[in-house]
């Protein structure tokens, strides 16, 4: 793909930033191990892959970048306290508290998004007509994710109880091929599959939007934060001018994320409104994830009471 002018300006970014920490660095990694989450639409990092900005970025530093494909949030807090992934590109709030309480640490970085419409429960068509209806079923997604959170919000706002129905873990794909085979009878869903879903008949039960509000993040190993801020300091200031260059440039970045995950523009442009694009935690997002903590606890996924605050850095708010 050939670069834009927003790709140059970002190449030159770097290496102003690559000025600016030169002096300072202590011995340099090889490589910057870093998640690749396109899903639910996480324009910023399917237009940073494509243009290979941040591998432009940490070049003048010798430094190379690996980008992990891992569609879960439990699986990038796994490889995080594994010491093979420094920094999760995208990663959902539940699983962040999750991590945390359980004394793996992870901390944000970075808000990517508020993404209330991109998450949903879908049924068959002939399948649940209320949460009520939920009772004895059984839904495929992934465990100890958002959406699983999404879930017992719901049957909780019901008076039910996370027993009442059956969870089997399964990363989204799967979740889709099993409801469309009715081996189960919903599945958790989202962003372009809850699109593909509807084509094929299937129904939207309900959406994140009203039970929780879902945060996506940028985090980071704790020890990578500390050893190397200069290099968490450069992702951000790239993942920083792509949000810039998306907004004055949507059409072309809906494009790319389009292409990416070959769906058409027009789903695109879809799923750009539904991913609630964000930058800076604000103080009613650290109120509804110390809520996301409390609720978590309350339904005994989480043994002890955590405080968000411990763990969200300073660049997270805009500092």
């Amino acid at each position: 793909m050939k670069k834009t002018g927003i790709f140059v300006l970002l190449i030159m970014a770097g290496i102003v930033i690559f000025a600016v920490y030169f002096f300072a660095l202590p011995a340099k990694p090889e490589t910057v191990n870093i998640s690749y989450v396109d899903a639910p639409f996480n324009l910023q990092i399917m237009v940073m892959r494509e243009g290979g900005i941040l591998e432009d970025a940490f070049a003048p530093l010798g430094i190379t970048v690996e980008w992990h494909r891992i569609n879960t949030g439990t699986e990038q807090t796994q490889a995080m306290a594994a010491g093979s992934l420094d920094i999760a590109s995208v990663i959902n709030s539940t699983s962040v508290i999750l991590a945390n309480a359980a004394g793996n640490p992870v901390q944000i970085a970075a808000l990517v998004s508020r993404p209330r419409q991109t998450f949903a429960l879908m049924v068959g068509p002939n399948g649940p007509r209320s949460i009520r209806e939920l009772q004895g079923k059984t839904i495929a997604g992934p465990k100890g994710s958002v959406l699983h959170q999404m879930v017992i919000a719901a049957l909780a706002r019901e008076g039910m109880n996370a027993s009442d129905v059956s969870l089997i873990h399964m990363e989204l794909p799967e979740a889709r091929n099993a409801l469309l085979a009715n081996r189960v009878d919903g599945a958790l869903q989202a962003a372009s599959l809850i699109i593909r879903n509807e084509e094929a008949g299937m129904r939207t039960l309900f959406t994140a939007d009203g039970y929780l509000t879902p945060l996506l993040f940028t985090a980071v190993r704790p020890e990578f934060a500390k050893s190397r801020p200069e290099l968490l300091r450069i992702y951000l200031d790239v993942q920083a001018e792509i949000y810039t260059w998306i907004t004055a440039n949507t059409a072309e970045a809906v494009a790319i994320g389009s292409r990416v995950l070959q769906i058409s523009p027009e789903e695109g442009m879809i799923l750009f409104r539904w991913s609630g694009i964000a930058e800076v935690m604000e103080e009613d997002d650290i109120t509804a994830l110390a809520a996301d903590a409390d609720f978590l606890y309350r339904q005994n996924m989480i043994e002890q009471k955590t405080d968000p605050r411990q763990f969200i850095l300073p660049s997270a708010y805009g500092r």
